[in-house]
Parts: structure tokens; C-alpha cells; sequence
């Protein structure tokens, strides 16, 4: 038998809705299992995004989610980085550097692969402008960050 780790998340007793808005999102996800309480409501939720799995509980209002844990998603493109921000947005909160919480509390970091390539730019000066205008955004913006990255300093 081979051991398994997957992240667990605390919800108060909404987390089927939140596993079927996220699957609903990111392409490759499911919801694979619902194991029910007496009453009906769900208990756990099983799911996967992009093939990696979850749990969610809905174990009450004991603990509430924070932004300690984070789901990152690598996106594409620009398209890509707004459709899943604006959809993850809706009911929640903007923070910094391209991280938000959504209506249910869970953090998610929604990043262009193109700031993983700038940050790992050859020319050190090259990534410190990309990483410092990455500072600066709410949302992440692809054009942006490649202006800061192809400045000319003064």
C-alpha cells in the first residue's frame, strides 16, 4: 500500500458548494467522493484540481481557513490569470501580489507563469524590477510586469 498526503480544508458547512464552484473552474477536476452525515448534509467532500486531490470538512465553526494555506494556480496567460481571478473574486477579497480570498475564506494565488520566468531572468536587475512591480499589483498583470522587467533605470 502506498501512503497518500492530501491537503485537508476546514469549512463550517459549506464546502460542497465551494468544491463544486472550484471543479467547476479549473479544467481537469472532479468531485470524487461525498460522504454524508445522518441528516443528509456533506460531511467530506473529495475532490481533485488539475488531477491533484483534496479534502474538504465541514467540521463547524471551530477553525476558520486562513491565508497560511494557499493554492497557487500557474496560469497561462493574461486570460487566463483574469477569468480565474474574476471568477475566484466574486464574493471575496482582493489582497496583494496576485493572492485573494474567495467568498469561503480560501486563499489562492492566481500567478502567470511568465513572473516564474522573469524572476528567474539571467540578468539579476532584469528580475528585481519584475519582482518589485509584482510588489506593487493586486491582480497580476503580465504586460505590466514585463514593462517593469525591460525598464530602463535612471
Amino acid at each position: 500500500m502506498t501512503t497518500t498526503t492530501l491537503p485537508c480544508l476546514w469549512f463550517d458547512t459549506d464546502g460542497l458548494e465551494a468544491a463544486e464552484r472550484y471543479v467547476s473552474l479549473v479544467p481537469d477536476s472532479q468531485i470524487t467522493e461525498v460522504v454524508r452525515n445522518p441528516d443528509g448534509s456533506a460531511l467530506t467532500v473529495s475532490f481533485t484540481l488539475a488531477g491533484r486531490e483534496y479534502l474538504i470538512l465541514n467540521g463547524g465553526p471551530a477553525y476558520a481557513l486562513s491565508p497560511a494555506f494557499s493554492i497557487q494556480l500557474l496560469c497561462e496567460d493574461q486570460a487566463e490569470v483574469d477569468r480565474y481571478w474574476d471568477a475566484l473574486l466574486e464574493g471575496g477579497e482582493e489582497s496583494r501580489c496576485g493572492w485573494l480570498q474567495d467568498r469561503w475564506g480560501v486563499s489562492w494565488q492566481v500567478v502567470p507563469r511568465r513572473l516564474l520566468e522573469l524572476r528567474a531572468d539571467p540578468d539579476p536587475a532584469r528580475a528585481e524590477r519584475a519582482v518589485r512591480a509584482m510588489l506593487g499589483m493586486r491582480k497580476l498583470v503580465v504586460a505590466e510586469l514585463e514593462a517593469a522587467a525591460d525598464a530602463v533605470p535612471a
